[in-house]
């Protein structure tokens, strides 16, 4: 069964493509997404990867020498929507 990982603490610069080729030194990456800022079309700086089973997702934690945040990610939560203020547009 796959396992997906939670990676913070990712440099700005960091795409899909060269998230996926650095955890493959682990095993078979089934996804790698780099969460990208909806306004700004910036990375937010963390991502997740599926690897295709649990020993592989053990097998990159224990990777990486590197200072990232490597987690089991959680189930997502529904969120509802909510209009902020502050970022409504004037007229």
């Amino acid at each position: 069964m796959a396992t997906k990982l939670f990676v913070a603490s990712l440099a700005y610069a960091v795409t899909d493509d060269q998230l996926e080729e650095f955890f493959a030194q682990a095993g078979n990456v089934v996804s790698a997404k780099v969460i990208m800022d909806r306004e700004t079309g910036r990375s937010k700086g963390f991502g997740f990867v599926e690897m295709s089973s649990d020993e592989e997702a053990q097998g990159a934690i224990k990777l990486l020498g590197r200072p990232v945040v490597v987690t089991e990610a959680r189930p997502q939560e529904n969120r509802a929507r909510t209009f902020q203020a502050d970022r409504q547009a004037s007229y």
